[in-house]
């Protein structure tokens, strides 16, 4: 990886873990698993909140045509790949060019068109976007408030942004980092429990920068649901942010 995608938000040893991963990142058995698992999750929530701000058609299978999306740290293109077919005309922006590389082979053997950049989100200039998603992102960033300005920055008036990060609770630190790590539903090293941020933090954050958080909606896991959304805020969770008035 060149220095040059290397900038204030980005952590070197951060990118270079995902960028290691990129190779099966698409594979649902592989080492990203848990977000094959979890992306349907993330959807039903977006496509809820989509509807919802935009007062559009729940029946439309393309609810976000005539709309630009970004996706900050988009891996290999998860969530990329599903905006683009509802719709948006998307970007992607990963600090790992082994991502960025294996995004665009996965997205043209799709005949998706979608615009796929590597760097940090603070230097890339980017803006007047109707849609702004990072997902599992902001726990991964060195300087949170300067990444929360950046993705600020890249909403357009009247936009709608998404984020989904784990709390960092006891319980978190339990299954998302020590259980979940040893038994190898994520790969070691993926997650630091001290740079998980709690719900009152990333408001605090988005407040910061004029940005206005919605109640968050946890992601919990059960043995007979698997991943789902639900009231429990305990490991993970997923919010709508909004530009103040």
């Amino acid at each position: 990886m060149s220095n040059a995608t290397i900038s204030a938000t980005i952590r070197p040893e951060e990118a270079a873990h995902f960028g290691r991963l990129a190779a099966d990142w698409w594979d649902p058995k592989g080492s990203s698993a848990m977000l094959h698992k979890l992306n349907p999750v993330r959807l039903g929530f977006l496509r809820a909140a989509v509807d919802a701000h935009w007062q559009g058609d729940s029946r439309s299978v393309r609810p976000l045509a005539g709309k630009r999306a970004l996706d900050v740290g988009c891996g290999a293109g998860l969530l990329c790949e599903p905006l683009a077919r509802l719709g948006a005309a998307v970007t992607g922006v990963d600090a790992a060019q082994e991502n960025v590389a294996a995004a665009r082979a996965h997205a043209a053997g799709g005949g998706l068109s979608i615009d796929y950049r590597c760097g940090d989100v603070a230097g890339l200039g980017l803006a007047g976007f109707d849609l702004v998603t990072a997902m599992e992102v902001i726990e991964h960033v060195a300087d949170k408030p300067a990444f929360i300005g950046a993705l600020a920055g890249a909403l357009a008036p009247g936009g709608l942004m998404v984020l989904s990060t784990p709390n960092r609770t006891a319980q978190s630190k339990l299954l998302m980092v020590e259980a979940a790590e040893r038994v190898g539903m994520v790969p070691r090293g993926t997650h630091h429990w001290d740079d998980f941020v709690t719900p009152d933090e990333l408001r605090e954050l988005l407040a910061g920068v004029g940005l206005v958080m919605g109640e968050p909606q946890g992601i919990a896991w059960s043995p007979t649901k698997g991943l789902h959304l639900s009231p429990d805020l305990a490991l993970n969770y997923i919010v709508c942010v909004t530009l103040g008035s």
